[in-house]
């Protein structure tokens, strides 16, 4: 009776699902899917997405779920249906392997073994059981597997003499598979499909909000005899926690633990790089059944294990350190305060710059190795800069970078937001002491800014004055913009540059200088800037011929460098500091705040706050896993080395000899002998003489230009 066409349907399915084409190709998809998870980073806040890909691309990304690749649906799809495609051709083909070991097809004819590529015979001086006995024993003591069957011939009674060795590939064929299986399964046990079967089956959802975990209601939480999980603890120093942090896509979800996990002391040391190069925490667990204390040290690569749960030394954090910054304005608008606050927190300003301000706190780090090689010569000479190239080669990184590194630690820095009520924010980053610049051969104070994540910070220089700080610059920078103290700058400097006796060169000079000024302040407008060097350059690109550009910008750095001096001792003199003398150090300095005060009408805020002090306060995070499908893993290791040493080392070979007794002397034997391998190496032409030497006496074998599997 033919078969229904759903049953062919549902064969054709079967034969599909059960091939290993079908195992391939989802094994291939999978291997993709594990590139795009390490490539791109996993479980992100969405921002981070639209801010490096784009809205387009971000929306597209968490659309086929690319920033949760390893729980995704499809993913979780696609490894069941390898486990059952695996299991369903090891069902298929386990019990014709597992017959094959047993069989020695010691039925086959003898024209059969005419057809083999390794054949030999032989007349042996002896009967054919004799022959028989000898070779079978000789076989075993090489190792073979051997079976001997008896046949009745026209001349007498016939031996066929079968033997088999290196049964162990067909093993190492189950043991792979196995393997896989045993991987995938593992895989699916310690994955989050376990969660979600929780959050389809037991109604929870993941938390999007804020506050403390303990307000947290129970439909975001886990039960503490969760079977499987793998979650972030973070722990203050001298603080406990006890639940984790399980990450998704949409939310949190918070896991229980059965005890807490108290932080004594944090221990990080580094490398001169600056990379840490240890990461220890000293913890004590207190079980809650028990009531019992434990001590334990976790180390990166030295987790701690208690009640089945692993505790892992994953990073560390900052857990509120106390910070006290100071305002550092460069807008008359703005005067200088101090402010207090926490590291994660915010404080609302309410008149900065006009309109109210949301001030974050982000980071505080301590250490700061940055690269300062001097490849690129000495200090910058002022009169030897092209001015349309200005701001281009002196923004940018806080430090230039070349060939040979020369890392130094330039302390702590301050990272912070500045929102406006839009929602846009500005990120920063200032160091709280001046650095030292080798190329430039003077001590600057470095301003970081950057719009976005996906972008590098920008540096404003600005240089420490002989007391290191910044205050004669601040000063020089609100003085610039005042036309009292500009002009009075200007008339000190015409009256110091210009002979007593010619009057009308220092009117001349003063007043070609006055214009230089007033160029170099701009409006002090951000929005728009109109000042600095950029506005020197194209003043003289509108006014001068090209020929005499050169001379030109040498002669207009020089007065405006002269300005700014007179301009900074009268500062210095009203805020009762020595002068400045004329020294290199000064040139440096005087050179440096020529370029720092144009970059500064960049600077896109009216005021930098300054790290003044700080309290730090370091938290561990730990990741805590019950991972009940690591030992399934472990096994499907070790099946895996098994049989892949199997299938590739592992040569499965059969031998047949056939002894005929021959018509005309019984006494003598018409010997047959042939070999089948797996695969054809040097070394099966090799053995293969050496059995026939061994086991028939003779030379080297014959061989026929083809070959058959039996």
């Amino acid at each position: 009776m033919p078969d229904s066409p759903l049953r062919q349907r549902l064969r054709s399915f079967f034969e599909l699902v059960s091939s290993m084409r079908f195992a391939i190709a989802l094994l291939t998809v999978i291997c993709i899917a594990s590139v795009i998870g390490t490539v791109l980073q996993q479980h992100q806040p969405i921002n981070n997405y639209v801010n490096q890909f784009g809205p387009f691309w971000s929306q597209l990304f968490l659309a086929l779920k690319l920033n949760a690749v390893y729980s995704a649906w499809w993913f979780l799809i696609i490894l069941a249906f390898l486990v059952i495609s695996t299991s369903l051709c090891l069902t298929r083909h386990t019990p014709k392997y597992l017959a094959d070991l047993r069989n020695f097809k010691e039925d086959i004819r003898e024209k059969s073994l005419q057809a083999f590529n390794l054949k030999a015979q032989a007349d042996l001086p002896e009967s054919s059981q004799a022959a028989a006995q000898r070779i079978g024993q000789g076989l075993v003591q090489l190792g073979w597997r051997v079976k001997v069957q008896e046949r009745t011939t026209a001349n007498g009674t016939g031996f066929m003499v079968a033997a088999k060795k290196g049964a162990a590939n067909k093993l190492g064929y189950i043991a792979a598979h196995t393997a896989i299986v045993l991987i995938c399964l593992g895989g699916l046990l310690d994955g989050d499909l376990i969660v979600r079967a929780q959050m389809w089956l037991g109604g929870k959802t993941p938390f999007n909000g804020s506050g403390r975990i303990s307000e947290v209601i129970d439909q975001h939480r886990l039960s503490v005899t969760n079977p499987t999980f793998r979650g972030n603890l973070p722990v203050a120093e001298g603080t406990q926690a006890d639940t984790a942090i399980l990450s998704q896509s949409d939310g949190v979800l918070l896991q229980p633990l059965p005890f807490s996990v108290e932080l004594k002391k944090f221990i990080v040391e580094y490398y001169d790089t600056g990379m840490p190069k240890l990461f220890a925490s000293e913890v004590i667990l207190h079980d809650y059944e028990t009531g019992e204390a434990i001590p334990k040290r976790i180390e990166v690569n030295h987790p701690a294990s208690h009640r089945g749960i692993a505790i892992y030394q994953s990073s560390f954090d900052d857990s509120g350190s106390k910070i006290k910054l100071s305002a550092a304005p460069s807008s008359a608008t703005t005067k200088p305060f101090e402010i207090h606050g926490i590291v994660g927190e915010r404080t609302t300003l309410a008149d900065f710059d006009g309109s109210p301000v949301t001030l974050e706190f982000t980071q505080l780090r301590t250490i700061n190795v940055e690269n300062f090689s001097n490849s690129e010569g000495a200090a910058v000479d002022v009169r030897k800069v092209d001015l349309r190239s200005m701001l281009d080669s002196r923004t940018g990184a806080g430090h230039k970078t070349g060939t040979e590194k020369k890392l130094r630690n330039i302390g702590p820095s301050i990272g912070y937001k500045l929102r406006d009520s839009a929602g846009q924010a500005r990120e920063y980053q200032n160091y709280m002491l001046p650095t030292d610049m080798e190329e430039e051969g003077n001590s600057v104070f470095l301003l970081g800014v950057r719009e976005t994540e996906a972008e590098p910070f920008r540096y404003l220089r600005v240089p420490a004055d002989p007391e290191g700080k910044m205050d004669t610059f601040l000063r020089l920078r609100l003085a610039l913009l005042d036309p009292a103290q500009r002009e009075a700058a200007v008339r000190s400097y015409a009256n110091n540059a210009t002979p007593t006796e010619r009057p009308d060169l220092r009117d001349a000079l003063a007043e070609s200088a006055l214009r230089i000024a007033i160029l170099y302040a701009g409006t002090g407008n951000r929005e728009k800037p109109d000042g600095g060097l950029q506005a020197l350059g194209k003043y003289l690109e509108d006014s001068v011929p090209e020929s005499e550009r050169e001379r030109a910008s040498e002669v207009l750095l020089r007065i405006l460098n002269g300005i700014l001096f007179e301009l900074t001792q009268q500062l210095r003199s009203q805020a009762q500091l020595p002068p400045l003398q004329v020294t290199p150090e000064t040139q440096r300095f005087m050179a440096q705040a020529v370029f720092a005060l144009s970059d500064a009408q960049y600077y896109p805020a009216p005021a930098a706050f300054m790290l003044e002090d700080f309290d730090q306060v370091q938290a561990s995070v730990f990741q805590v896993a019950r991972a009940p499908g690591k030992k399934v893993v472990y096994l499907g290791c070790f099946f895996l080395i098994v049989g892949i040493f199997g299938m590739l080392y592992v040569r499965d070979r059969r031998l047949w000899v056939w002894l005929a007794p021959q018509a005309e002397a019984a006494q003598n034997t018409h010997a047959t002998m042939a070999m089948s391998c797996n695969r054809k190496l040097i070394d099966i032409d090799r053995e293969f003489a050496q059995l026939n030497h061994q086991l028939l006496g003779a030379g080297a074998p014959t061989t026929a230009p083809t070959a058959s599997e039996v």
